[in-house]
Formats: C-alpha cells, structure tokens, sequence
C-alpha cells in the first residue's frame, strides 16, 4: 500500500519547517560558538540560548570559561551574545555577563 503524498516527505509542512528552524538554531549556535572561541580564545562551556534577530540572522548566548580557578566553584564564567547574519556570518559579539561558577542566578 503506498502512502499519500502528504506523508511521503515525513510530515505536515508545518512538521517540516519546525525540522527546517530547528536544524537552523542548531547550525547557528555551533558557529557562534565556534567563532567565538577562535577570537577570544576561552574554553567553550555551552550555548544558553539562541533565537531570531529582527534582521532575520540569530542572536546566540555562548558561555567559556574565563578564568579557571581552584576549588572549580570559584572559576570566573561569561555569557557572551554573539550575533550572525542570516547567512551565518558573525556580525558582532559582546560580553553580557561575568559570574563565578558556583554563584545561584538573582
């Protein structure tokens, strides 16, 4: 029995283009952090957020390890926002934020 086209390319369109905007944050977050390692030359630690700029690029929140300090509780961490155009390209990037490791959000 065939299947109906619909369902031929794995799903609704909406299915689809969530797969589409998914691959995209994904491919966006590994080259800010990529990028922004190479330029700063910290140890990458993760991306914490990633989401659409108005221009149609991604704005990206990487985090690296500044300063690594002993206990590791007390090393200095940074979230730097890191902006691509919608080709991928790094337009800018900022430190957003600075924080020991083991400190609680506010």
């Amino acid at each position: 029995m065939t299947e109906p086209a619909g369902r031929r390319s794995g799903g609704t369109a909406s299915t689809t283009a969530r797969r589409r905007e998914r691959r995209g944050a994904q491919e966006a977050a590994r080259i800010a952090a990529d990028e922004l390692t190479e330029l700063i030359r910290h140890r990458l630690e993760g991306v914490s957020a990633v989401c659409r700029s108005e221009e149609g690029g991604w704005l990206v929140n990487v985090d690296v390890l500044e300063l690594a300090r002993i206990p590791d509780t007390t090393s200095l961490l940074a979230t730097y926002e890191v902006e691509l155009d919608p080709g991928g390209e790094l337009l800018q990037y900022r430190r957003i934020a600075r924080y020991r490791r083991g400190a609680q959000d506010q």
